[in-house]
């Protein structure tokens, strides 16, 4: 008994600890070149900017969303607090935007430093990264 006692203890802590260290992701916040004319968006203009409802920003000029990696942490909150979908949803929102010609899916990058090299040469990308990797090479313009 004492045994089935302590097993149970173990798992219920690994299983918190688990949820702890989830719960904690690093905040996201949405970023352009620090070149870019963009200075600010609000929720609706990123989702369609990501979602291929739009293709340019408010002062018409081009944009090109860039994600971070299908399943990243980052992807996933982005995806959670600003397009509103989940993973499957997601994967099933652009399998129809393909199939039916209307649009391709953003270019992923599987880490932050590739995503700031990317950004910092071209004005007209959009992402969200990490609030803690943001540097002078770019410039918030939402925060979720």
């Amino acid at each position: 008994m004492k045994i089935l006692t302590l097993a149970y203890f173990s798992i219920l802590s690994s299983a918190l600890m688990l949820l702890s260290t989830t719960a904690h992701a690093d905040p996201i916040v949405v970023v352009v070149s620090a070149n870019s004319p963009v200075s600010k968006l609000d929720k609706e203009q990123v989702a369609n900017l990501f979602l291929g409802k739009s293709s340019s920003y408010p002062d018409g000029s081009n944009a090109v969303p860039i994600e971070q990696t299908d399943g990243s942490a980052a992807h996933e909150e982005f995806h959670k607090s600003v397009t509103e979908k989940s993973a499957s949803q997601l994967k099933s929102y652009w399998s129809k935007m393909i199939f039916s010609g209307k649009g391709t899916a953003p270019k992923e990058v599987s880490s932050n430093s590739e995503l700031l090299k990317l950004l910092a040469g071209n004005p007209a990308m959009i992402a969200y990264i990490d609030k803690n990797a943001v540097d002078k090479s770019v410039k918030v313009v939402f925060a979720p």
